[in-house]
Formats: C-alpha cells, sequence, structure tokens
C-alpha cells in the first residue's frame, strides 16, 4: 500500500483559492458562460429549493420548481390558508438563503473525507428526486440530472483529491452565487420568464415592512456568517483530511 498524507490546511485554502477563481474568470474567457452554465442552472436549482423547502417546512405544498435557459428561476407553492406576513417573510428568505445553505453544508463536509462521497451522492439523489417531482421546466429536465449523474459519477470512480475539490468546489460556487444575485437583492421587484414580480426582499419588505434593501443587508450578513463559519471548521487545522496517494 502507498503511504498516506495529510492534506494540510494551506493545501485546502489552495483549493478555495483556485474554486474562487475559476468562478470568477471563467465567464470572461471565449467560451468561459458554456463552461460555468451547469452550475449556474445549480445554483438556481439551490435558490429555488430554498423556496420550495421553506414553504413546505411552513405547511405549504411545494407545486413546481422552474428553471430557465438564461438561469433564472420560479419556485411556485400554495398555503391552504392565508399564510401570515412571518411565512411569507421566511419563504422569501429562504430562497436567497438556500445557496448559502448548501454551500455551507458542502464546506462542512469538506471537513473529513469520510463525508466528502456521501454527501456528493446525497446531493445527487436530492437533485433527482426534485427533478421527477417538481421541475417543470426543459431546462432543468436536461441540465439537472446530468449534473446528478456527474456528482454520482465523482463520488463512486473520482480519487479523494477529486472527491473532496468537487465538495468545495460546489460549496463556493453557492457561495459566490450570492455576489451574482447582488442587484437582484437590492431590487424591489424584477422580470421573470417576461413576468413582473417581486424580489425576494420585495416580498419582504412588503410582509414585514422594513425597506427591501435593510433585507437584503440582513440576509448577506446572515450568509456570510454561516459560510464562514463553515470555512472556519472545514480549514481548522485539526479537522485536516487525509489522502492516499495515488
Amino acid at each position: 500500500m502507498e503511504p498516506v498524507i495529510r492534506g494540510s490546511q494551506e493545501e485546502k485554502v489552495g483549493h478555495l483559492l483556485i474554486a474562487g477563481l475559476l468562478i470568477t474568470f471563467l465567464p470572461q474567457i471565449p467560451l468561459g458562460n458554456y463552461l460555468i452554465y451547469p452550475f449556474t442552472i445549480l445554483t438556481t436549482w439551490f435558490h429555488e429549493m430554498g423556496h420550495g423547502l421553506t414553504a413546505m417546512a411552513l405547511g405549504a405544498d411545494f407545486q413546481s420548481l422552474e428553471i430557465y435557459s438564461n438561469g433564472s428561476g420560479v419556485a411556485q407553492s400554495q398555503f391552504d390558508s392565508t399564510p401570515s406576513a412571518v411565512a411569507n417573510a421566511l419563504v422569501g428568505a429562504g430562497g436567497p438563503l438556500g445557496p448559502s445553505i448548501f454551500g455551507s453544508l458542502l464546506i462542512l463536509a469538506s471537513a473529513k473525507l469520510q463525508y466528502v462521497r456521501p454527501t456528493l451522492i446525497a446531493l445527487a439523489a436530492l437533485i433527482g428526486i426534485s427533478t421527477v417531482i417538481w421541475v417543470s421546466t426543459m431546462t432543468g429536465f436536461v441540465v439537472l440530472p446530468l449534473v446528478a449523474l456527474a456528482l454520482v459519477g465523482v463520488a463512486m470512480k473520482a480519487s479523494d483529491r477529486i472527491a473532496l475539490f468537487t465538495a468545495q468546489f460546489l460549496g463556493v460556487v453557492a457561495a459566490l452565487s450570492m455576489f451574482q444575485d447582488w442587484n437582484y437583492l437590492f431590487s424591489y421587484s424584477g422580470v421573470v420568464a417576461g413576468r413582473p414580480m417581486l424580489s425576494d426582499t420585495g416580498a419582504m419588505s412588503d410582509a414585514l415592512w422594513l425597506p427591501y434593501w435593510v433585507w437584503a443587508i440582513i440576509i448577506i450578513a446572515a450568509s456570510g456568517l454561516m459560510i464562514g463559519a463553515s470555512l472556519k471548521y472545514a480549514l481548522a487545522e485539526e479537522h485536516s483530511n487525509r489522502f492516499i496517494r495515488r
């Protein structure tokens, strides 16, 4: 058996920096938008699942998840009776917080190697189940199963280093998607698939009175705390992973 080496904190920081640079600069190079497209759709899925799962947790019927080719999306849910203002605000917050929650969980899973592959498989399973039950657009039907199959392939066949990097990369992708939605967070309303509608922070403002930009700041702060805490844990030296050199 070949020797086992310890993944240092510096190595893990390097992985995360590479992930961040890839996400930041890929759209700036020729064909970069095409390369990053599956991850754009995945972050939309994180966002809309955040809305839908929050609504379900509050007793609503999560009816459908629409993901469009331009990366926008809508989660449709229905309460049996008129929801409270707090419920409306929580459903609104669930979307922009969704990517940060998923990202934090992926980064936390990367803290210990034995959790990485099960986490990737669990994410693939959730994507597959959601596609069958809720996804109602062709973009989602095509892209999401391919992403799920890729995750299963990495979990089952890839080396420890590749599996770990995949979890970290997806966690950073989810975390950085908040900055891609910056203008949306600081807008009262927007247009999705030709339909004018309130933004998430606009819905929160209507429900709980504070201005939409205040809710945007609160969401950004909460997301930053989640991602920061998960990074601090995952990068702690005592949680360093062990790799089998191949």
